[in-house]
């Protein structure tokens, strides 16, 4: 039995199983799916093999299990930066905000890899699910705000988020796409004839 590194055994197996999906992703984003294997992520984390198999039994169980933690941990920081907003239009701008600042981190990187890879029909389907569930927040706040055709609406300013997070990832500042980013979603949201708002940030 491998040395125990914390208070309980329930605690080490806990941080070996958190040690392997880390090593998951890390594998996923820089070599792809393919490359997601029981050997290749017990490697990378120090686990023989066979200690792997006793959290996850395949290459699929490891790619099933990092696509819901990527965005488990996503949506747990949307929701946080969500809460403290007051109105629709400010839980837009928080959503947009915290997505670039996710995105700035790279933790869109995982759920990109897996979009782009040649995944079993159920676990992309899943993938679909999860990306819905994490932008309902968005389109429920765009519903909110009464904007005309709300779905069009939202999918549209969604693609200004896109290209958002592909220029944050291609090096330009996080800062001055934050800024310009949120400046284009609030005049596509603010009503004709209306004040554009300003977040308190100042942004």
């Amino acid at each position: 039995m491998p040395k125990i590194n914390a208070s309980t055994v329930a605690e080490h197996r806990a941080q070996q199983r958190e040690a392997l999906i880390e090593a998951a992703i890390d594998i996923l984003v820089n070599e792809g799916a393919t490359a997601v294997t029981p050997a290749a992520v017990g490697a990378l984390a120090g686990l023989a093999r066979s200690s792997v198999y006793q959290y996850f039994d395949s290459s699929a169980a490891l790619l099933t299990t990092v696509t819901e933690e990527a965005f488990r941990r996503s949506n747990e920081a949307l929701t946080r930066a969500m809460a403290s907003a007051n109105g629709p239009l400010e839980r837009v701008e928080a959503f947009f905000r915290e997505s670039l600042r996710l995105g700035a981190e790279g933790a869109h990187r995982p759920a990109a890899a897996l979009m782009n890879a040649g995944l079993h029909p159920a676990c992309r389907q899943r993938l679909m699910e999860l990306h819905k569930e994490q932008v309902e927040p968005f389109r429920a706040a765009v519903r909110q705000l009464g904007a005309p055709e709300p779905a069009l609406t939202a999918d549209l300013i969604a693609g200004i988020l896109h290209t958002a997070l592909a220029a944050v990832e291609h090096g330009t500042p996080l800062g001055t796409v934050t800024e310009r980013t949120l400046t284009l979603v609030r005049r596509c949201l603010t009503p004709p004839g209306s004040a554009v708002h300003t977040s308190p940030e100042g942004r």
